[in-house]
């Protein structure tokens, strides 16, 4: 029986993933259930499984390259199976002009600079078409450029975190407040009980958008759909790109409990080996910058999400207690928010709550 491996769909807003890796070569036995190929979609990397045993007959779709929701990818066959390519050459992705054989960087470049494509040899993969391409014709015309040392496509992680965080700011007015919090009783609590501030933030974000609902919502058509689970994403960096690992239900978990997931999730992420399940159903973002020494920023809500949280790094500074001067752990907390959904009011409402209960731990223990 012929057997399709199709491009799954991720999440609701996935249309298209990327081919990463294939783990088995065309003629090779495969058994159903074991890695067959990497998908790179939604800021993270997914073993597609086998959907059935037998001979990986034929690839329809090579490493890099990008293919829509449902494209048929490989086909899997008997060993002694006959087989017709035409039997789903009708759902294999199509390649559109010169999109898939020519970089991004590339493109730019060649119309920076007025250069037809079809007129550059690519060196990439099947001819691909890359920015080092581009440039050495723009010098046989005689237009000086910078050597360059590097070519890196944009692809994988880094294509779909640059086409998410685009469209998002394309589509999402974005408003951002910022908000200073003591961490004083939250160093306290961190030293005590053994476990990273981050964790501390998430507790304090998940039980604001309890009180808080609105800002724990997405805007679907005409409709803001006000979520009833409370699904809070950590945004993690790895050698690959951003991936938010998400923690499901974290309002019914105690703070111990959390900082336990979110240490597997992290080590998870890095390793590249989170599920689907683990990737999906976020309603909150929440991005910490803080270990870079960076006081405050303005985060790019994680679309279809209605907000993101900013965190700083922790810093002494003098403050005023009791008319008398302190030294302080101080962090800076940034929200972005989507106006749409959100107004200033509200959004300040809602990081008053989170800084209050950062301010005070004794709340985030029951």
């Amino acid at each position: 029986m012929v057997t399709k491996v199709v491009m799954p769909k991720l999440s609701l807003t996935m249309k298209e993933g990327t081919v990463g890796k294939w783990y088995k070569k065309e003629g090779e036995s495969v058994e159903k259930g074991e890695p067959i190929v990497e998908v790179v979609s939604e800021k993270a990397t997914y073993d597609l499984e086998a959907p059935a045993s037998g001979i990986l007959r034929k690839i329809l779709v090579a490493e890099g390259v990008d293919a829509p929701v449902d494209a048929v990818l490989a086909v899997v066959t008997a060993a002694d199976e006959a087989f017709s390519e035409e039997e789903v050459q009708g759902q294999a992705p199509e390649v559109v002009g010169e999109r898939v054989l020519a970089s991004p960087a590339a493109k730019r470049l060649a119309k920076e600079h007025g250069i037809d494509l079809s007129l550059v040899k690519g060196s990439g993969p099947e001819g691909r078409i890359v920015e080092e391409d581009v440039s050495k014709l723009v010098e046989q015309k005689g237009q000086a450029m910078p050597r360059v040392r590097e070519v890196i496509p944009l692809s994988g992680l880094r294509k779909t975190t640059a086409e998410r965080v685009s469209a998002s700011f394309r589509t999402a007015p974005h408003s951002t407040i910022v908000m200073e919090v003591d961490m004083s009783n939250a160093a306290e609590l961190h030293k005590r009980l053994q476990l990273s501030y981050t964790a501390v933030i998430v507790e304090a974000v998940a039980k604001a958008l309890t009180e808080k609902a609105m800002l724990n919502s997405t805007l679907d058509g005409n409709q803001i759909r006000v979520f009833e689970d409370v699904n809070v994403g950590v945004a993690v960096a790895t050698p690959s790109g951003l991936v938010v690992p998400v923690i499901h239900n974290v309002d019914r978990k105690l703070l111990k409990e959390i900082d336990g997931v979110l240490n597997e999730l992290t080590e998870k992420a890095r390793q590249g080996k989170l599920s689907r399940e683990e990737l999906s159903g976020g309603t909150f973002t929440i991005t910490n910058l803080g270990m870079y020494g960076v006081e405050f920023f303005t985060p790019i809500i994680n679309p279809p999400e209605a907000a993101i949280l900013g965190v700083g790094k922790i810093t002494e500074k003098p403050v005023v207690v009791d008319g008398k001067v302190e030294f302080r752990p101080r962090m800076m907390l940034s929200l972005s928010y989507d106006h749409r959904i959100v107004d200033g009011a509200p959004a300040s409402e809602f990081l008053l709550k989170v800084k209050e209960k950062i301010e005070q731990p004794s709340r985030l223990q029951g």
